[in-house]
């Protein structure tokens, strides 16, 4: 496939820059493959779809702050720092994007904080925006971790044209996020409230957590027509022996298995025995999803409405089908349903 294939109309008004006043009562598109209908419901009606026995998997990765401001020594230039992943643990060496790149060169040190609580040292220009930085910090993992808490902002998407606010803190978080790593929340995941989660709970769905730690390669935009010479970025992800056995146990019962936002369904398709069936794993992946791909653990998905050309929507219409998906994303547009990180949601079954 190729990407302009990919390609449709998205008002600028239908990007979502803030989220939903409750969680859970965001609009719902259900897909439903086997007859070609489509509903239009609230999120929270997912219950109704669900039954005793079926798995949802859950991505309970933690976004952190990873947006940064310091100041150039000397000049007092303010520079953006946004925090990709940590290194070394040992040395404080991070991977990170600069803003404005061009006034950065090996051996700035950029200070950060009033009475420059944190400062640190470039030490390598590996690609165009991208920097080694090193952290010059004293003081114990604890404090550090603190004084990144202190300095640093919710990491919103670019396009997102405002300041970060407290509200942000809360809200681009999924209430089962623990394994703090993520650069961008996994969406789909925002859309549970504690009392929807509750309610499925007893209603006897099973969660399976998995961890993948996004990254911003999973929205670099595709600079490629042929689709086969797009390459992704790699993410870590880890998927424990418990969740692998819910998710087996599942299949095996023919229950429905949801994958909740393309970063669970990637993490789990980059971990398929030879029978098919869900390995236990603590790895990185770069796999990349379109069509026509052959699914091989989950028979249903939850995701957001993603942007034109995206890697997501992509992997989206390989799992819903092509026609199919294109044709809701028209809908969606008709009927300015939200999209991107704070929009709306779908669930294809």
């Amino acid at each position: 496939m190729k990407l302009s294939q990919f390609n449709f109309h998205l008002p600028e008004s239908l990007v979502a820059s803030t989220p939903a006043k409750q969680r859970d009562e965001s609009k719902l598109m259900v897909l439903h493959r086997k007859t070609g209908t489509i509903e239009h419901r609230l999120f929270k009606d997912v219950l109704e779809y669900f039954d005793e026995g079926d798995v949802m998997i859950l991505n309970n990765t933690k976004v952190f702050p990873a947006r940064m401001y310091g100041n150039k020594e000397k000049t007092g230039a303010q520079i953006e720092v946004f925090l990709l992943r940590e290194l070394n643990h040992e040395m404080r060496l991070w991977d990170v994007l600069v803003d404005p790149a061009r006034k950065i060169r090996v051996g700035n040190k950029l200070y950060f904080g009033e009475d420059d609580l944190l400062i640190a040292e470039v030490v390598d220009n590996t690609t165009s925006r991208g920097r080694t930085i090193r952290f010059l910090f004293d003081g114990t993992d604890e404090e550090f971790r603190k004084a990144i808490e202190v300095l640093g902002e919710t990491p919103l998407p670019k396009y997102i044209k405002r300041k970060a606010t407290a509200d942000d803190k809360e809200r681009y978080q999924t209430i089962f996020a623990k394994e703090e790593g993520a650069v961008a929340a996994p969406t789909a995941g925002l859309h549970f409230s504690r009392e929807l989660y509750k309610r499925l709970e007893l209603k006897g769905i099973d969660f399976a957590e998995i961890t993948l730690h996004v990254g911003l390669g999973t929205f670099r935009s595709v600079e490629v027509e042929d689709l086969t010479k797009h390459k992704m970025d790699s993410e870590q992800y880890i998927i424990t022996e418990e969740a692998a056995k819910i998710v087996n146990k599942a299949n095996e019962e023919k229950r429905k298995v949801c994958a909740v936002g393309t970063t669970s369904m990637r993490a789990i398709e980059s971990s398929v025995s030879a029978s098919r069936t869900l390995k236990p794993a603590n790895d990185w992946t770069s796999k990349f999803i379109f069509p026509p791909y052959d699914f091989s653990i989950a028979n249903c998905m939850i995701t957001n409405f993603h942007t034109p050309e995206s890697t997501l929507l992509m992997m989206v219409a390989a799992f819903g089908g092509y026609d199919f998906v294109m044709e809701a994303y028209n809908i969606a547009v008709k009927q300015k349903y939200r999209f991107y990180s704070y929009g709306d949601a779908m669930l294809i079954l």
